[in-house]
């Protein structure tokens, strides 16, 4: 481990653009010496325009660079294991966005790559870093509403034109891989529990291809009799985003905080009234660069780690089957 330590990021994408690049700088120890894009000129432009020193198209001069100490993956689902793996076994650190991959199998194989070659491995899913939710999970776990009830998750959007793409046009996107999965680590988060059975419906044809999710309605069972929902869409302007918990003495409400920026509010409501609970907010990506620069030196864990991302993953296949099958699907995590 070396004092300072650069980044590559693989992918030069929207992401990246707009929250990583900062992320990652935040840290006093960390810069960025390269990117990856499979469009030359895209990469150049990138590069230029985030003052990165070089931009390439083949993995291998990220990976055989001995400068380059760990990498950010932000390209299409499909290729996140082939790069990842190939990251993992190259000895670099992981920082990869959500889904790890397209097949469980796939996902176990690059942590145990990640593990045999010493390196830390994280998974992106940036919601759980939310003040909100940190906040929230304290609550529930603090006993403040008494035992669990039922959950109610709210997460529609209108996704923009620029971001769609393959999100809603592509079999290996979708609304489930793309948000929902977001959806389910942070339930995993929150409660401290995994799914023990699962159900959905979707819809398709809003906002992309017929066929691929762009709508979900999930209803999960967590171990107490826990009943919660999943509301997710690319196809709804306007809806707030949030998190409803009602337990037996009253109920946790999370406002406007499905969101990458640092904002939402928190709420008890109780026979009292509605009182608003203190919320410091911070950036939610800063938070989690920070969590990854202390794991590397041993001080800490990556907010989410490769097994919250191969978790989600599981949890998101199997509503992906129960769509296919339109049956309840019994979740059996490793």
């Amino acid at each position: 481990m070396t004092e300072h330590m650069q980044w590559a990021l693989i992918g030069a994408s929207n992401v990246a653009n707009e929250w990583m690049i900062d992320a990652i700088r935040s840290q006093p120890s960390f810069s960025i010496k390269s990117v990856l894009s499979s469009d030359a000129e895209r990469g150049t432009a990138f590069a230029r325009k985030h003052h990165i020193p070089h931009s390439t198209t083949h993995l291998s001069d990220i990976l055989e660079d001995p400068d380059i100490h760990a990498v950010y993956i932000s390209t299409h689902n499909a290729k996140h294991y082939a790069q990842a793996m190939a990251s993992a076994l190259a000895g670099k650190h992981i920082l990869c966005e959500k889904p790890l991959a397209l097949t469980l199998s796939e996902a176990s194989s690059i942590i145990k790559a990640a593990q045999k070659s010493g390196v830390v491995f994280g998974t992106n899913h940036h919601l759980r870093c939310s003040a909100v939710h940190q906040a929230l999970r304290q609550k529930i776990h603090d006993g403040s509403i008494g035992q669990l009830n039922t959950v109610r998750v709210f997460h529609a959007n209108f996704i923009d034109p620029s971001n769609a793409g393959w999100r809603v046009n592509s079999t290996d996107g979708g609304l489930i891989l793309d948000s929902t999965i977001h959806d389910i680590d942070t339930l995993r988060f929150l409660l401290g529990s995994d799914p023990t059975h699962v159900f959905a419906m979707s819809q398709s044809g809003r906002r992309g291809t017929r066929g691929v999710e762009d709508g979900i309605m999930a209803v999960l069972r967590f171990p107490g009799d826990l009943l919660v929902q999943i509301h997710g869409s690319y196809a709804v302007p306007s809806a707030p985003g949030g998190v409803e918990v009602f337990g037996e003495t009253g109920a946790l409400i999370a406002r406007d905080c499905m969101s990458q920026k640092p904002i939402g509010s928190l709420h008890l409501r109780n026979t009292t009234g509605e009182h608003a609970i203190p919320i410091v907010h911070h950036n939610l990506y800063y938070y989690a660069l920070e969590r990854f620069r202390k794991a590397i030196i041993g001080q800490d864990t990556p907010a989410a780690t490769g097994q919250d991302g191969r978790a989600a993953l599981h949890i998101a296949l199997a509503l992906k089957t129960a769509i296919q099958t339109g049956r309840q699907v019994e979740v059996h995590l490793p």
